[in-house]
């Protein structure tokens, strides 16, 4: 996949193994956005993390943004799929939360998603992370949620 330009966000592939991208992006979030992304405090990625949140392979697809005037990365989605499910996630810059950026990359991974066979997502958020669930409805305006503990486990169907 080339570069595809879409909303002022232009976006790319994470080739496989880039973990100097996943660790730019990283640096990028405060505590607050770590422990919403992982379910808790973060304060650094292990190795073990960085090698799987890097991996680009035919069960793994991962979207990166960047805005114009930004050499960084603005955000991140990955996909991890299991069938015709897929588990996603995604990380956006605290500079750049609130702007349309994850709502993007989420639609572009889900477009992706859609043309190869995967008909719903499945995402595990983090107590109350209202930007993830709106972006998710969008989506599909249902969304199917079940608690565990302090998380939840959201699905939501790809239609097409």
């Amino acid at each position: 996949m080339h570069a595809i330009y879409r909303n002022g966000v232009t976006i790319r592939q994470l080739r496989d193994g880039d973990t100097a991208t996943v660790v730019t992006l990283f640096e990028r979030l405060g505590d607050r956005s770590r422990a919403s992304r992982f379910c808790g405090a973060k304060p650094r990625l292990s190795e073990t993390e960085l090698d799987r949140l890097a991996r680009v392979d035919g069960d793994r697809h991962v979207l990166v943004g960047y805005l114009d005037g930004d050499p960084l990365p603005a955000g991140i989605a990955r996909l991890v799929r299991d069938g015709d499910t897929a588990e996603v996630a995604v990380t956006v810059a605290d500079c750049y939360q609130g702007r349309g950026i994850g709502t993007t990359l989420v639609h572009a991974l889900a477009a992706d998603a859609r043309a190869a066979g995967i008909t719903r997502f499945v995402a595990t958020v983090c107590g109350d992370n209202p930007s993830i669930l709106a972006i998710l409805r969008k989506l599909s305006g249902q969304l199917e949620q079940t608690w565990r503990g302090g998380e939840r486990e959201v699905v939501v169907a790809l239609g097409a």
